[in-house]
């Protein structure tokens, strides 16, 4: 069964992640600060990027948008590379920013809220559970009946958010801003090593960080090269994916983002230690 963090972290002492090995198999440069804090815990990153975060392949329908902003009513951004690509071709555009003048902005999660009031923009609407379902708990179908929504994102991602406000009557522009696309990491070494034993835990903080750690090994051989090995993951939407594909999982944050993760893996590794 997958231990849910439960509290604030319980670590006791300064390094509760000591002598382990952890792989981390967030895009590079996205992982950095999941690197940083394991590091801090004294574990050892094993880095395994299995996804890279690339332009989206055409900016025309983007470009078009973020030209005349002012015909949406909502603004739903669903991550901080959301945040960064749309905002990258809101300056080369040379779009005046009053433009965001009475258009709601919807952020999934306090780090897409900050990406956004790093570039001066305030989040009008911030779930307290950071996914799409929650956002779609804070906007009533009496609120976007007629309205026209903008929802700039991953050119591959779920279709639960754009579906229901389509079905409550909105109108969605669901535009590409980037694109999620394997990664070239060593997988024959990775194997290598989990099969040695020498690994203690496998991280996935995206649905598409699993499907594409499954691509790199062969078919169904994912779940029998994991069988020793604990999984953690971001969020239930990460462990449904994780699941669907057979493979077990140990950990699953409570809060979705980076530093719930890490506060669960420290619980899962202290609870582990105690019972041993």
């Amino acid at each position: 069964m997958a231990l849910h963090e439960t509290g604030s972290s319980p670590v006791q002492g300064k390094e509760p992640l000591r002598g382990r090995r952890i792989v981390i198999t967030r895009a590079r440069a996205q992982g950095e600060d999941f690197a940083r804090e394991i590091e801090q815990l004294g574990a050892e990153v094993v880095e395994f990027p299995t996804i890279e975060i690339v332009p989206a392949q055409s900016y025309e329908r983007l470009d078009t948008a973020i030209q005349r902003l002012n015909a949406y009513h909502w603004i739903i951004f669903t991550s901080v590379n959301g945040v960064e690509h749309f905002w990258a071709r809101f300056r080369k555009l040379g779009v005046d920013s009053r433009e965001f003048s009475g258009v709601g902005i919807a952020a999934i999660g306090p780090k897409t809220a900050g990406a956004l009031a790093a570039h001066g923009l305030k989040a009008d609407l911030v779930p307290q559970e950071y996914r799409a379902e929650a956002i779609l708990r804070e906007l009533k179908p009496q609120d976007v009946q007629g309205k026209r929504i903008l929802l700039p994102r991953a050119g591959k991602a779920r279709d639960i958010l754009p579906e229901t406000l389509r079905e409550w009557g909105a109108e969605v522009d669901e535009i590409e801003a980037y694109r999620t696309v394997p990664a070239n990491s060593d997988a024959p070494q990775l194997r290598q090593e989990l099969r040695a034993n020498k690994i203690d835990m496998v991280t996935f903080t995206s649905s598409s960080t699993v499907s594409y750690f499954a691509a790199l090994f062969p078919q169904d051989a994912v779940a029998k090269l994991l069988a020793k090995t604990a999984v953690a993951c971001i969020g239930p939407i990460t462990e449904k994916t994780a699941r669907e594909m057979g493979i077990h999982v140990d950990v699953v944050a409570r809060e979705y983002t980076i530093s719930g993760l890490t506060r669960a893996i420290v619980e899962y590794f202290s609870q582990k230690a105690e019972s041993s």
